[in-house]
């Protein structure tokens, strides 16, 4: 058991927000625990032997509310003090990273080595502190100096590779891509995909084109796919299969006991889909989330089969097509409250080890609800974690992101349309159209400064209720574009030029 005294103002907290915090032990696998919190003590019981650490969400000044974990502690009878564990967890990440990274060196080091070094002088004064309040308000500085120096060290480490990347016109022809919503064809919406992207997202939800056994809506998709090929805009069809809650149809679940026939049937659905259009549809996803969403019950080997069978299939009716592999909720927190799934990076290992017929992984972010997968994360967590795609020596695509670009939601909202609450953290501050347009700017300077990241789609063009993320849209519902849409074109625009000069 892993206790933590938690201070406020030099008072013990009277509350302690325990919303999608969870254990994580070694290799930074999830753990399953018991969590509480009473008259400022943090009680972790967990449900395994060894070291563990403490992932929560926790409000740094000047950085928003984000979740931050402890380093990995031994079981002890006194409780440990938490900011002082926060600090030293980033601290000890922050040095992985400089190795890797080898930043301090360049023009900007200077500060952010000069923040590090007051970061770890406020550690060691925490640590000598006689109170616990003094010793949780050090740490709490020690926090912030040492989470405001990892996300400077991302920022300067993203600057110098994108604009390296740039000079030498390192990308793709189609960088940029937007999802559509699968409602009714809109003719701006397509000339409004054509000028600000790439490539477009066609979503294949089996829930949609199957809603009960042998009745198929193909209408819509139909549509969509007819007029973007007109405006000749690639297409990527996505997912061929998945088990999240939106995507798996009701009738489905009579067979949730019966591998032998879902397996059947899932494959019956992408032989249909990829036969129906395979002729406009260049990248197939094969699989997306299966680690992690379980409307079924199925074992390690059988998820593994069946992202198997979906990749042999898109290779042998799609030959030419591009096959992406997407892994959802990288950070696994899912693990920590249901262990018949999977951890992200042990699914993308052994999909890899077996042997699976894909050509890239897909990436998946989406922040802002309070539901797992969703807290926020700041951006040198990010970094850090596309970082652990390198070894698997795959392209990586980032086939999903989005943020909000409000919090407010009706209560007919939240109840009849069962959108989340925006209660998953905060990026520097509330969100709204320009601090959403903010963070796309950075998460895009992020995810395209690594040489390996092939692609970003932003998931939804046009706002509207089915949005795994409330106001995420890069568009309002009538098609006006927020100021993200303004950023990404700008960007889109820099690298297209670059490229031509390169060439």
């Amino acid at each position: 058991m892993l206790r933590f005294k938690v201070h406020r103002d030099g008072k013990p907290a009277d509350a302690v927000n325990l919303s999608g915090a969870y254990c994580i032990g070694a290799d930074d696998v999830p753990l399953r625990a018991d969590l509480t919190a009473t008259d400022g003590i943090m009680t972790c019981d967990k449900r395994a032997a060894g070291p563990a650490g403490l992932t929560l969400l926790w409000k740094v000044v000047g950085v928003g509310e984000v979740m931050l974990e402890t380093v990995r502690l031994m079981e002890r009878e006194e409780p440990y003090i938490l900011t002082v564990e926060l600090a030293r967890g980033r601290l000890m990440r922050i040095n992985a990273k400089l190795e890797d990274w080898g930043i301090l060196d360049h023009e900007d080091g200077a500060s952010i080595a000069g923040m590090l070094d007051d970061a770890r002088e406020a550690l060691i004064k925490s640590l000598q502190a006689d109170e616990d309040g003094s010793a949780s308000a050090l740490g709490d500085e020690a926090l912030r100096l040492a989470v405001t120096a990892s996300v400077e060290l991302s920022r300067v480490h993203a600057d110098l590779f994108i604009t390296r990347r740039k000079e030498i016109g390192g990308f793709s022809r189609r960088v940029f891509g937007c999802s559509i919503h699968a409602d009714a064809v809109s003719n701006l919406a397509c000339q409004r995909m054509k000028a600000c992207f790439d490539f477009a997202m066609i979503p294949l939800a089996w829930r949609q084109i199957e809603p009960t056994e042998q009745n198929f809506t193909w209408d819509t998709l139909d549509g969509w796919v007819e007029a973007l090929a007109k405006q000749q805009v690639p297409m990527h069809g996505a997912p061929l299969l998945s088990f999240a809650e939106s995507h798996t149809p009701d009738w489905l679940h009579t067979w949730a006991h019966d591998f032998d026939t879902v397996r059947d049937l899932a494959f019956e659905h992408a032989r249909r889909i990829i036969n129906r259009y395979g002729q406009h549809i260049q990248t197939w996803h094969v699989a997306s989330g299966l680690h992690a969403n379980t409307c079924f019950s199925f074992n390690f080997e059988q998820l593994m089969e069946l992202t198997r069978m979906t990749s042999a299939l898109a290779a042998q009716l799609a030959p030419r097509g591009t096959t992406v592999l997407d892994i959802v909720a990288p950070w696994g927190e899912y693990y920590a409250r249901n262990q018949r799934t999977i951890p992200p990076l042990l699914y993308a290992e052994m999909a890899v080890q077996s042997g699976i017929n894909f050509d890239a992984f897909g990436l998946q972010f989406y922040f802002g609800p309070g539901l797992d997968g969703m807290y926020v994360r700041d951006m040198f967590q990010i970094s850090s974690m596309l970082d652990h795609f390198l070894k698997f020596a795959k392209p990586v695509r980032i086939t999903a992101v989005q943020v909000p670009s409000s919090t407010t939601l009706s209560k007919a909202d939240m109840e009849t349309r069962r959108m989340p609450a925006i209660n998953g953290g905060v990026w520097r501050e509330p969100w709204n159209e320009q601090i959403q347009a903010e963070w796309l700017g950075q998460f895009l300077d992020v995810a395209l400064s690594k040489p390996f990241i092939e692609s970003v789609a932003w998931h939804g063009l046009a706002d509207d209720p089915t949005q795994p993320v409330p106001h995420g849209a890069i568009m309002g519902s009538d098609l006006t574009p927020k100021p993200a849409t303004g950023r990404l074109t700008k960007l889109r625009s820099e690298i297209y030029a670059n490229a031509k000069q390169a060439h």
